[in-house]
């Protein structure tokens, strides 16, 4: 079609309300302490949480966006992002309730009528990170996956279905060296990918299975200070774990 010419749909369309906005949500997720972390904000005055995002701009990209979000929360430039779902529900949460619970940091009357968001989860290194609050909040933390109180909008079903998503993407995404530091042990990676899947593996088993798919290499080195016999550390192997990761044959079941 030229440029010059516009679809400006007929009489019956233009007269009909169109979505007023596109915005973000992002979660962000770390691994800290045997601890799979999710990243969210309280905003000013309130003890109300909710995960980092906004909407986007109209010379950007929906991923520029997601990566401009996420460097203001975190100060990080290198993230891995992934789109996971598109929330759309014309009534997502009680826009009556929102508007009165934060009044006192925005003006009810500017508060759109409806937005359509895009999810993304974004896997961190969780020693690199520096929270950061945005223009609305007071405080940027972690908290636990499994300790995650009740959040503003719908942002606990979006927690719940980007880790539905990091579960069937297991086998294709480099969920694990996105999370773990650069040397780890193997109890530490069995016990993310448990929180990941939310069930408990056997460790001979998944030890097993790890090195038998070739995706770490052990090292002389030891993890030291702990109760036990200090266990054996181990880096990934990046071109092994991204050949299977490519034929999708990466399988902790």
């Amino acid at each position: 079609m030229p440029d010059t010419v516009k679809h400006v749909g007929t009489p019956a369309e233009s007269q009909l309300s169109l979505l007023p906005l596109l915005t973000l949500d992002c979660i962000i997720l770390g691994f800290h302490e045997d601890q799979l972390r999710v990243l969210l904000l309280r905003w000013k005055g309130t003890q109300e949480w909710s995960l980092p995002g906004g909407p986007v701009r109209k010379d950007e990209s929906v991923d520029a966006a997601a990566h401009r979000i996420l460097k203001e929360r975190t100060g990080l430039d290198q993230i891995f992002l992934q789109q996971f779902h598109v929330f759309g529900d014309v009534k997502r949460y009680e826009r009556e309730e929102i508007r009165e619970k934060l009044k006192h940091v925005v003006d009810p009357e500017k508060w759109y009528e409806r937005a359509v968001s895009i999810g993304y989860y974004a896997l961190v290194d969780y020693s690199k990170v520096t929270p950061m609050p945005d223009a609305f909040t007071e405080e940027c933390q972690w908290w636990d996956i499994q300790e995650i109180p009740p959040l503003l909008f719908d942002h606990n079903h979006m927690i719940d279905a980007a880790l539905r998503a990091l579960r069937m993407q297991l086998s294709w995404q480099p969920i694990g060296y996105n999370l773990l530091p650069d040397q780890f042990t193997m109890p530490e990676l069995q016990r993310l990918y448990e929180m990941i899947l939310g069930r408990t593996l056997d460790p001979r088993n998944f030890q097993r299975k790890i090195l038998a798919l070739g995706i770490v290499d052990r090292l002389e080195a030891r993890r030291k200070g702990g109760a036990h016999k200090a266990p054996y550390l181990y880096q990934f192997n990046k071109a092994r774990y991204e050949a299977l990761l490519t034929e999708g044959n990466l399988s902790f079941s």
